[in-house]
């Protein structure tokens, strides 16, 4: 039996992640070591290198030397699945997330007592699961590949010692591939189509920041990461004998999504010469997340056809994140660090997807920094994540059923460098 495939060459505007990366929805974390050490408390009021940038760009003022941080992260995960899987069949085996890869860069340079520039290249969202031609969920999301790169060029100015601002606008670019089987309507179950959402886009935001010194020990900061509008035009692409004339048409295809906008607020107090405490929590507008919906321009016949519009319902809602950590100075050369993070899943028990099958999860977090001299830093971080048991009850009528049960968890490493000029 012949195949039937729709390949959509289209912008991706959603970063979609998998729910083993290290924050919840479609967000990642990894975008400081130094905070990974905390478990990401204090991100917005540590300032203590240049990943600061993305953390509270107002923090660069602490920064009283040029200095670049470079570093990375992997996210090792691990996925159990139970459960009936398909009425269609297949396999339910987990581990559908391969092992994955996070870069960031920053630099940061005084200009006088007031002004300091900066700029940062990060990735705050991405997504990797691939289930296989053979699993259980291809129906639901066989392959979903995603990934946000944002460029981030900043300015602070500090008023006093006490307070200072920063603001940078992101140029976010994003380039992705969902993918799903389809039925083959013959023979349900064998010589699967695939439908196919294939492309990249870039659009523009900003981020925003407040840093006050409280007191001689301790310091409030604020961010704003805005929201990101998308807009994307492309083409669609059918290739299926059930369209008769139009196998292997093109049609014309727009997709709009917003991603959304998030505010931390942390907290860094200084105990004594040793010990440092932090505290964060940060509240992410996930109920933008409505659904992911591509419009295809299709001639009279398929109006009204699958071919038409590609709906998948999301219904997210907001979340919390409460980070709490601790750092201890050992001498001039070595601060050991450690955090722990609770933070919400966006979705809801009706509208979960294989795609995102993530639960509220915990994450615990070690980290270290090494200082061989006054110019240069080393740090190290890790962090172990677990979810609470999730379960995705999916029915359609040109899906069929699916219904699992996910266990995940996952092992995250990364290490940076600091050098200062």
């Amino acid at each position: 039996m012949k195949k039937a495939m729709l390949k959509t060459s289209l912008g991706v505007a959603v970063a979609v992640a998998s729910s083993q990366l290290l924050a919840s929805g479609f967000a990642l974390n990894e975008q400081s070591i130094s905070a990974m050490g905390t478990g990401f408390a204090g991100r917005s009021s540590s300032a203590e290198d240049a990943s600061t940038v993305f953390g509270n760009p107002a923090g660069m003022s602490r920064l009283k030397r040029e200095q670049f941080t470079v570093g990375g992260a992997a996210v090792i995960a691990k996925t159990d699945i139970s459960g009936p899987g398909s009425n269609l069949g297949g396999e339910t085996d987990g581990d559908m997330v391969p092992t994955v890869g996070v870069p960031m860069g920053y630099y940061v340079k005084p200009l006088d007592d007031h002004w300091s520039v900066g700029f940062g290249v990060y990735v705050p969202f991405g997504l990797v699961t691939d289930y296989g031609s053979d699993d259980a969920a291809r129906y639901w999301g066989k392959k979903s590949h995603v990934q946000v790169v944002t460029f981030q060029p900043t300015v602070s100015y500090a008023f006093n010692d006490k307070v200072s601002i920063g603001f940078g606008p992101t140029i976010n670019r994003i380039e992705g591939e969902l993918g799903s089987s389809l039925i083959n309507p013959f023979s349900p179950g064998s010589n699967d189509g695939e439908v196919k959402i294939k492309g990249d886009d870039t659009a523009v935001g900003y981020n925003i920041g407040i840093l006050v010194q409280a007191t001689d020990r301790t310091r409030i900061g604020l961010t704003y990461h805005s929201m990101v509008d998308y807009k994307l035009e492309g083409k669609t692409r059918v290739s299926t004998p059930l369209i008769g004339p139009y196998d292997g048409s093109k049609f014309d295809a727009t997709l709009k999504i917003k991603t959304p906008e998030s505010v931390d607020l942390s907290v860094t107090h200084e105990l004594d010469d040793h010990w440092t405490l932090y505290a964060g929590s940060t509240w992410t507008r996930w109920s933008r997340l409505e659904n992911i919906t591509v419009q295809n321009d299709v001639p009279a016949p398929l109006q009204g056809s699958a071919f038409e519009t590609i709906t998948e319902e999301q219904n997210w809602h907001d979340t919390w994140a409460h980070a709490i950590g601790a750092s201890y100075r050992v001498n001039k050369e070595w601060v050991l660090r450690t955090g722990f993070t609770v933070d919400q899943s966006p979705t809801n028990n009706t509208d979960r997807s294989p795609r995102i099958p993530t639960g509220d999860r915990k994450v615990f977090s070690l980290g270290a920094g090494w200082s061989p001299n006054d110019d240069m830093t080393i740090d190290v971080a890790y962090s172990y994540l677990w979810e609470e048991d999730t379960k995705v009850n999916q029915v359609s009528a040109t899906k069929g059923s699916y219904q699992a049960k996910y266990e995940n968890s996952a092992h995250g490493i990364g290490a940076s460098l600091t050098y200062r000029f």
